[in-house]
């Protein structure tokens, strides 16, 4: 028996030996890349490379990368549990060649890692093809002398893979291993391809990326073809420990073991373990995606999160797990994998709190839906109807976290059914609305076909502000051209070597001249391309440039030591909060230019005045500290050896840029930085708020723009003193004066509206009417807002016990209305949101409501009184 975490380095270590460079597993969240919730295979990192937008300084490469497939086109969510294979969360090894090797030897590799490391039998190793390539038919024959009735082909659906609708494609091959015939399936021919059974175990997905697929669909062989294999850990651990399912491996099954422990109640592989099976993936999934910085929410990632957490949960109260039992589980998890992946460990306590919180969020929340289904079910009984609408079944999916098959179970104990068709179709509506919310492109940069023949810029902007270079190109109108004078168009001129930084990082590209004796170009702003190639953004002052041009590029100076100011500051920030807050803490977004900085991180609760206090004191003691900021360049490991903080999602090259600030912060960056902490000047927080679940901002200025906006606020505090007629020492006092006088006035407001309100109440009963043998009160009525008109409805609703109010007033310059329905007349059918809406509509407005109470508005207040006058008309023939 080999262990999983055998088993996973023996893969990486076998490829290491044929010349692939070891990469570690990416975020779950994809970097850069809107087209995905999370990262669900092994090429999702190397996107760009195949995409042909940046080079890495290998050619080959070896991962195993975890990976969520739940939410979004690749979604195991419903089939979890229920299979021995279906998963959440799970590890994909893989090995990547880059325009190096290609079908030859990637057959070779796998036929050798499975048969003589691994061991694996021969005789029971299938594969299948796609129907049209005969390469790999004879490559199979020729390299693993696999027999001809092994070798199965299949159509494009199973074995041809798309990156995209266009782009990188090619034929694919997929290695099966035969469990023997004890584990076929009852269908009549049980082979690949005719049936989808656990008897054909299927190991490793070899995708042989050939092809270039246009808009018309035509394919044309790529210039260098690549390679992109997968092969799921859990499944060949179960072919490895000689087990049947997935749960049964040493990478779940601990933590069934350890859910028996928790709950007193075995395991059984039959459908009876459906629980601790669905908990098992779904803590794994839950600890990982926190790790990785998602936090549960209601859209996106995080509502995917939500949604596999409150799964779990529900399942828990199967086994008797009625209070918070999941953050339990995340040791577990924790001890089961920080082999590989250390940052669990690390991040656990922050886990767990957060699993804990949510939980007990959804024990709430599950409180709260069961009496509203509670409700609606006595509701339909009394109306003698046993289908509970897709309607309610979709609200408290979307709003109490219930999933459908509780509903339905729920439903089910009562005698009645539920509307699952008007349910998925609220779903895939919402879900096209998710769709269309996200974009479904991956963007090139614009540019970027046209400055491929060009080398990379070489950027001297680390050490120098001024350079002496050559115009390599000029663009305009996406065209590249050889001169330009037009003083009224954007252009972009490319140099060979430039200062100018090219924005990246959060931090934005520089400004500045670059010019000769025969033209000046003003620069407004820098950017680069994936492949290093810099462009510098402006107008022409005056003159003409043209390709070869010798010039001189100088960057605006005072403009860059701002920007270095505030991106210095950010790293001090980092550090700050990690100490304040916790090691949970990591950067999720930043801009840095000249004004000032903003950094966004992932925090589950808005910062205490206290938090904020020691943070900002923290950063101002580190640069009154006057710590010296060095760079070295060195590799990811050794920079992360020495403590450096590595980017959540961010691709680091071979070589990287450590930036120190003293023994107090380490970061890999690229972009640009003082000297020493002094520069900085000062640090103040100007803003702490939410930009989303889990995440907080902050924004802060530095040097300079501190001192304005210290200036500014000054002026602020004095112009208010001068109002107020007091010193700026005692506006406190003066403010909180004013508000003692005006919670008086307030009351005394109250008070003669009260009085003005029952005043008009004698006066409106007396005017109630018959309408269809029920008591009708219509009337206008003066009143300052329309917690007024709610007021006087309840009054006289208690007054006429059994009725129909409608009243109405002109407010703000519009038509406002409210109806009141009695509790006895809304069992006969009245609706008040029904009656509202009928009115509302001749004041040219809209409303609604509940059955027994609804307000409305109209735009045109000069329609108020015939609206109130149609009413008994209305009443009259309902």
């Amino acid at each position: 028996m080999m262990t999983s975490n055998e088993i996973r380095e023996k893969f990486l270590e076998f490829f290491e030996s044929k010349g692939h460079t070891r990469v570690a597993s990416s975020s779950l969240v994809p970097h850069n890349d809107p087209t995905l919730l999370f990262s669900n295979a092994g090429m999702n990192q190397f996107k760009e490379v195949f995409l042909g937008l940046k080079s890495l300084p290998f050619k080959r490469a070896t991962t195993s990368q975890k990976c969520v497939r739940a939410g979004g086109k690749h979604n195991d969510l419903e089939s979890v549990g229920r299979t021995a294979r279906h998963h959440t969360f799970f590890e994909m090894l893989g090995n990547f060649s880059f325009g190096d090797y290609f079908k030859r030897e990637a057959i070779a590799y796998a036929w050798e890692f499975l048969t003589e490391v691994l061991g694996l039998p021969k005789d029971r190793l299938w594969v299948s093809i796609y129907k049209e390539d005969d390469e790999a038919f004879e490559l199979w024959r020729e390299v693993a002398d696999i027999p001809v009735e092994r070798i199965v082909r299949m159509d494009e659906k199973d074995n041809f893979w798309s990156m995209g609708d266009t782009g990188p494609c090619g034929p694919c091959s997929e290695i099966y291993i035969d469990r023997g015939e004890e584990h076929r399936c009852t269908a009549g021919e049980c082979k690949i391809g005719k049936c989808d059974c656990d008897r054909w175990r299927e190991l490793w997905n070899l995708v042989f990326m050939q092809y270039n697929r246009d808009e018309n669909g035509n394919l044309t062989p790529l210039p260098k073809p690549s390679i992109d294999t997968g092969m799921g850990l859990e499944r060949i651990a179960t072919v490895m420990q000689n087990v049947y399912s997935n749960y049964d491996t040493d990478l779940l099954r601990p933590i069934i073991a350890f859910v028996e422990n928790m709950t007193g109640k075995k395991y059984y592989e039959d459908d009876r373990g459906f629980p601790f099976r669905v908990i098992a993936d779904h803590s794994r999934a839950v600890t990982f995606l926190i790790s990785d910085g998602v936090i549960p929410g209601n859209e996106g990632r995080n509502y995917v999160l939500r949604r596999i957490l409150r799964r779990a949960a529900r399942y828990g109260r199967e086994l008797d797990l009625n209070e918070p039992f999941l953050y339990k589980i995340a040791p577990c998890v924790a001890s089961l994998m920080e082999d590989a992946y250390p940052e669990l460990r690390k991040n656990l306590d922050y886990i767990q709190k957060v699993i804990k919180s949510e939980e007990e969020r959804f024990n709430e929340t599950l409180s709260d839906g069961l009496k509203m289904l509670s409700e609606e079910i006595n509701r339909l009984m009394q109306q003698q109807k046993n289908i509970i609408p897709g309607e309610v079944a979709f609200m408290l999916y979307d709003t109490f976290g219930f999933p459908m098959d509780l509903t339905r179970d729920i439903a089910l104990e009562k005698g009645f059914s539920v509307d699952v068709k008007s349910f998925e179709e609220l779903m895939e509506r919402q879900r096209e609305k998710a769709k269309a919310a996200r974009k479904e492109s991956y963007k090139i940069d614009e540019l970027f076909d046209i400055l491929s023949p060009l080398p990379p810029t070489e950027f001297l902007g680390y050490e120098h502000l001024e350079s002496e270079s050559f115009v390599q190109c000029i663009i305009a109108n996406q065209i590249s051209v050889e001169n330009f004078s037009d003083k009224n168009q954007d252009i972009a001129i490319v140099l060979d070597r430039t200062p100018f930084y090219g924005e990246s990082g959060g931090q934005i590209g520089d400004t500045g001249i670059i010019e000769n004796e025969d033209f000046i170009f003003k620069v407004t702003d820098t950017q680069k391309t994936p492949d290093g190639k810099f462009y510098h953004i402006g107008k022409i002052v005056r003159g003409e440039v043209k390709v070869k041009d010798k010039v001189t590029a100088r960057v605006d100076i005072d403009r860059r030591m701002s920007i270095a100011r505030n991106h210095s500051a950010t790293h001090l920030l980092h550090m700050a909060l990690k100490q304040i807050l916790g090691e949970h803490v990591n950067q999720a977004g930043s801009l840095v230019n000249e004004t000032g900085l903003r950094f966004d991180f992932s925090h589950h609760s808005a910062m205490t005045p206290d938090e904020l206090k020691k943070t900002e004191e923290k950063v101002n003691e580190v640069i009154l500290s006057n710590l010296p900021v060095t760079v070295n360049i060195t590799t990811v490991q050794e920079a992360q050896k020495r403590g450096a903080i590595a980017l959540f999602g961010e691709k680091y090259g071979e070589k990287v840029r450590l930036v120190s600030m003293g023994d107090y912060s380490k970061e890999l960056c690229g972009g640009t930085h003082v000297k020493s902490t002094s520069e900085i000047g000062l640090f103040k927080i100007i803003s702490e708020n939410s930009v989303g679940s889990g995440l907080r901002r902050i924004e802060a200025v530095t040097g300079k723009n501190l001192l304005n906006f210290l200036n500014v606020t000054l002026q602020t505090l004095n112009d208010a003193a001068i109002l107020l007629k007091t010193s700026p020492e005692e506006i406190k006092q003066k403010v909180n004066e004013l508000l003692e006088r005006l919670k008086i006035c307030e009351r005394e407001i109250e008070s003669l509206s009260q009085q003005a309100i029952n005043a008009q109440l004698e006066d409106i009963y007396g005017k109630k009417i018959d309408a269809n043998g029920i008591t009708v009160v219509c009337s206008r009525v003066k009143a300052r807002e329309m917690d007024d008109l709610r007021k006087m409805s309840d009054a006289l609703k208690q007054r006429i016990k059994s009725g129909v109010i409608i009243l109405g007033s002109v407010i703000g310059g519009r038509a406002n209305f409210v109806a009141s329905v009695s509790d006895d007349l809304v069992k006969k059918g009245y609706h008040a949101g029904k009656i509202i809406k009928q009115i509302a509509l001749i004041a040219e407005g809209s409303g609604g409501g509940r059955s027994d109470f609804a307000q409305a508005g109209g735009k045109n207040p000069d329609k108020l009184e015939e609206a109130l006058n149609y009413v008994p008309h209305l009443l009259n023939n309902l």
